[in-house]
């Protein structure tokens, strides 16, 4: 009788254990799925906003440019002086951003990753 009983609960811990460790799977599965996911829709979305934002700043450039050269009565030199402005930007950003961008993308992927 406790033979029994005690075969009994040890194939009940073993049902247990295999029912956890399926269950476990299934949960880690999911998870995997569901940060794959956000990671695809967040790299479409900036896929997606950076080409159009790209473009708008492209044509604003553009008429910035057309617009320096006639106020300068240059055709190049609205062109150049705009081309300065992104030159000096791209070193701004290469000298001074570096650290701040690494910073706030660490900390905002790190939100979105530890909080869900």
């Amino acid at each position: 009788m406790a033979f029994e009983k005690l075969t009994n609960s040890i194939n009940d811990l073993k049902e247990n254990i295999q029912a956890f460790k399926q269950s476990s799977a299934e949960y880690y599965k999911l998870s995997l799925y569901k940060g794959i996911v956000k990671g695809a829709i967040s790299a479409v979305n900036a896929v997606l906003i950076g080409f159009f934002g790209l473009f708008a700043l492209l044509f604003l450039s553009i008429a910035v440019a057309v617009y320096l050269s006639n106020l300068l009565d240059s055709p190049s030199a609205g062109y150049f002086i705009v081309g300065g402005f992104y030159l000096l930007l791209l070193i701004l950003i290469l000298v001074i951003g570096r650290k701040y961008i690494k910073k706030t993308i660490l900390i905002k992927s790190s939100r979105s990753f530890f909080n869900d």
